[in-house]
């Protein structure tokens, strides 16, 4: 009793214990997916921006290394522009990324092409792909300085400015109605068109920085694709998710570029050109503080002054630029191939969960399973000690029975041939019972060893039924049973065991007169189904309760109305009857009323 009460105790305890460890699971999973997605985004926002970083770099450079003098273009002096070319593909990882230079003169209305053979520039007609740039740059307004529809690059070449002798800075109250003065510009007197080629571009560059920051080393998949403003696509597939990251491409005003100049070239021009290009800046800030309104505090404003130091060396200078940041014309977007980081790491996060709880299920499973085990062990062990203790007792009657009759017999009580007879008929009786119970014992132990063989011939169902009834027929006449029996005529043959199909209507039929409550009346009958063959036995006796009712075909079970009205029996009849007709591949059903009686049907 104690044992059983800390078993019941214990699986609440378990199952408590697995529900805490799911709780705690799932947030742990949830912390877990929520880093994880930090993690990820952060990677990949620092990805793309060194994507976009390569890619502008690359682009600036091709913009910022062919910025001559204005004086060399007005005075056509193409020496330095060949060797700036050079210069170029020396260092460039893509010398065909340009395809052609194109300068046009706005003052003298002319257009030049740069002829790499001669490494100089050439009167010539606008190449066809650049004749509408050339037509939208020579009209007034603001000039881009990259036309992503070609690809090019645009560089404007403006007048030489006097050199600014003062700077004054004024400090205007914020009451002050006057505008600031607005700022003039040089004259532009041309611009030179770089032509890019869109195949290396695409093929060349964007590819390698793809295969260099998005690889799927890790087994993450990311969709990388590169659009113009007007939507269209300029590499990858496009996609219908938002992306997770993006940057501008062909940036020019990046916040970090790399500015560099020849050492050997530079030294060749002349000192003044030399003045007219920024190799290094000094920066001198300064600070001033107004009264903030309605805030006690004081307000800082910071200054940037850039101040033009001469007869620097140049050199190769990282900078940061004081111009805002503005975006490029292409936009590179770049997404799971989930549809998003977010459905990525809650599909993980799912999984993950998934396979957590499925194991805290099945550890649970499998402790109610061996719970289940234990409690099915312990009840099927109290069945087989009432089975001995019933079994013991069925065979203690007819062995009193036969010792008192064979007594009398030996002592010489009964000298009457009809007492001799009489004693005879009732030694015969017990044996018979003893018999067969000994043979249902036997029966029921080949039939769990396994052993158990049957011999499957076609036989008619009548032939069963009738074999049935004659072996059961000396007890029901004992006991004054009215039998009913009906055979529906031409019945097909079906094939199995006679003998062991025959013992199982028997005991369907002894169950009947056992549990008569009184009444004296079987019906057996066989009938065509739709499923075959149907041999059913009736009676109007006790009936089975309908909690009874799933396990009355497990051996060794007895209701407890039953054992309580002391009815003999050893629960090992109905269960014999069941693996038999499931040996033939048939089944066993019942219907049954608690005082109206039951109804066994077999199906073959």
């Amino acid at each position: 009793m104690r044992r059983s009460s800390l078993s019941y105790i214990f699986i609440p305890a378990v199952i408590a214990m697995l529900v805490v460890t799911a709780v705690l699971q799932y947030i742990w999973i949830g912390k877990v997916s929520d880093g994880e997605r930090e993690r990820m985004r952060s990677r990949l926002d620092a990805d793309v921006k060194r994507f976009a970083d390569d890619f502008n770099r690359e682009t600036q450079s091709a913009f910022f290394n062919f910025q001559l003098p204005q004086r060399s273009w007005k005075e056509h002096n193409w020496s330095e522009f060949a060797e700036r070319v050079d210069f170029w593909k020396e260092r460039t990882a893509y010398p065909s990324l340009i395809k052609g230079f194109t300068y046009v003169d706005l003052e003298a209305n002319s257009t030049f092409v740069y002829d790499p053979a001669n490494r100089t520039f050439g009167p010539a007609s606008v190449p066809e792909e650049l004749a509408p740039l050339r037509e939208k740059l020579t009209a007034d307004g603001e000039m881009p300085t990259v036309a992503d529809e070609v690809p090019a690059l645009v560089m404007p070449i403006y007048e030489v400015h006097d050199r600014v002798t003062k700077l004054v800075v004024r400090t205007v109250a914020e009451d002050d109605s006057s505008r600031p003065i607005e700022p003039t510009m040089p004259k532009k007197t041309g611009f030179l068109l770089i032509g890019l080629s869109q195949n290396v571009i695409r093929d060349g560059l964007l590819a390698d920085l793809v295969k260099k920051y998005f690889s799927t080393d890790e087994g993450v998949v990311y969709d990388v694709s590169v659009t113009r403003k007007d939507g269209t696509t300029v590499f990858g597939t496009s996609r219908t998710a938002a992306p997770d990251s993006t940057a501008s491409l062909f940036n020019l005003l990046n916040d970090s570029f790399v500015f560099y100049s020849n050492r050997e070239l530079m030294p060749k021009t002349a000192a003044g050109v030399q003045r007219s290009i920024v190799f290094s800046t000094t920066t001198e800030r300064l600070e001033r503080r107004t009264a903030a309104p309605g805030n006690p505090e004081d307000a800082k404003k910071k200054v940037d002054i850039n101040v033009l130091t001469e007869d620097i060396k140049p050199r190769t200078e990282v900078r940061s630029s004081v111009i805002p940041k503005s975006d490029g014309p292409w936009k590179l977007n770049v997404g799971h191939s989930s549809g998003s980081i977010d459905a990525f790491i809650s599909g993980q996060r799912r999984k993950n969960l998934a396979i957590g709880f499925g194991i805290l299920g099945l550890i649970g499973a499998s402790v109610l399973t061996v719970f289940f085990s234990a409690q099915r062990a312990r009840l099927f062990a109290k069945r087989q000690v009432d089975f001995v203790s019933s079994v013991s007792h069925e065979f203690r009657t007819p062995l009193a029975v036969i010792y008192s009759a064979s007594e009398n017999l030996a002592d010489g009580v009964a000298r009457e041939p009809e007492q001799i007879t009489r004693y005879g008929e009732l030694i015969k009786g017990e044996g018979r019972k003893l018999s067969a119970m000994v043979e249902q014992i036997l029966e029921f132990a080949g039939a769990r060893s396994g052993k158990r063989t049957f011999d499957k011939r076609p036989v008619a169902p009548g032939e069963i039924v009738n074999d049935a009834i004659e072996q059961t027929r000396p007890m029901l006449d004992e006991h004054g049973f009215e039998v009913e029996v009906w055979i529906e005529p031409e019945l097909p043959m079906i094939v199995g065991d006679r003998k062991a199909l025959s013992q199982a209507i028997q005991n369907l039929i002894v169950n009947a007169l056992k549990y008569s409550n009184g009444s004296r009346w079987v019906r057996v009958e066989a009938e065509r189904t739709d499923d075959g063959v149907a041999i059913a036995v009736s009676d109007r006796g006790v009936g089975i309760g309908a909690k009874d009712l799933k396990n009355i075909f497990e051996p060794f079970y007895r209701a407890k109305s039953v054992v309580d009205e002391q009815i003999h029996g050893n629960g090992l009849g109905l269960s014999l009857v069941k693996e038999t007709v499931e040996a033939h591949g048939g089944r066993i059903g019942v219907e049954s009323e608690p005082g109206k009686g039951s109804r066994f049907t077999i199906t073959l």
